[in-house]
């Protein structure tokens, strides 16, 4: 039977999703574990996108075949069985179906959704310093939003793409990039939320985009800043690599009749491989 699983998990003690030859803490190995000392099965499981280190998800999705012999089992017995596995980590499997074998995880997802979250305000953060980007200058998040629509559509991300990335092509359709600001205490401090949205993403592009963002909203850059910088082509013109800390897998879509009216740019064609 071929499983689904939608799973949460807070990204600061472990060394990124994908499981490492060296003997580190990643989210993929710890779910594995749950699975073996739960049916004494060795299962490799397949995950939509990615996650770099420090980078937490409230919707990654993730795929495995188990055979569990003639014994019967329904989605809600798997996700209470390995979340008793995972008590100690802060994983937890929010959601488990049986689905057909041509189901994968990464190869049938149409869209990312990613949400970063800054929190914008004179002083520091004390319960959440480790969930978001905390910015002391005041951000104008109306010419953030204004200049992030630059950023959508298909363009060439080398700007905002991680030296070490391994895609193919620099080459990605950006769906859709807004600012959301809403209230974050009772004394003026903001929470500003960047999401975007797309069938891939390149190596820490999302956060270099948000640095980018992040230096419009303090007034240091224009909208016709992001611009020239998008057109150089160079990470070097980019502004900073924002901390993996406010990072948020979100969701991941399969259902495409959430596209049709708005995508009708088909030009993206490189290989998925999401690994912000």
């Amino acid at each position: 039977m071929r499983w689904k699983i939608i799973i949460e998990y807070l990204g600061t003690q472990y060394c990124g999703w994908q499981r490492q030859k060296e003997d580190i803490d990643t989210v993929q190995e710890s779910i594995e574990k749950a699975i073996f000392n739960f049916c004494q099965q060795e299962i490799t499981i397949h995950a939509a996108g990615r996650t770099d280190a420090g980078v937490h998800a409230k919707g990654q999705t993730a795929h495995f075949d188990l055979d569990y012999g003639e014994r019967s089992i329904n989605g809600f017995e798997l996700a209470k069985a390995l979340n008793a596995h995972l008590r100690y980590e802060p994983i937890r499997i929010i959601h488990a179906e049986e689905v057909d074998e041509s189901f994968h995880a990464r190869h049938s997802a149409t869209d990312k959704l990613y949400t970063y979250r800054i929190i914008n305000r004179a002083a520091g953060v004390a319960l959440e310093k480790e969930l978001v980007w905390h910015i002391r200058r005041p951000l104008n998040t109306d010419a953030m939003n204004d200049a992030a629509q630059i950023l959508t559509g298909f363009h060439d991300f080398s700007t905002f793409r991680d030296t070490q990335c391994q895609a193919q092509s620099p080459e990605k359709t950006l769906d859709k990039l807004w600012i959301e600001a809403k209230p974050y205490d009772n004394w003026g401090g903001t929470e500003i939320l960047v999401h975007a949205q797309a069938r891939s993403f390149l190596h820490h592009q999302v956060r270099n985009m948000v640095g980018s963002l992040s230096l419009v909203g303090e007034g240091k850059w224009s909208k016709l800043d992001l611009q020239v910088a998008l057109d150089a082509k160079d990470r070097a013109a980019g502004g900073p690599t924002a901390p993996a800390s406010g990072l948020y897998l979100v969701q991941v879509y399969y259902d495409t009749l959430h596209k049709d009216e708005e995508d009708n740019n088909n030009n993206n064609n490189n290989e998925s491989k999401d690994i912000d």
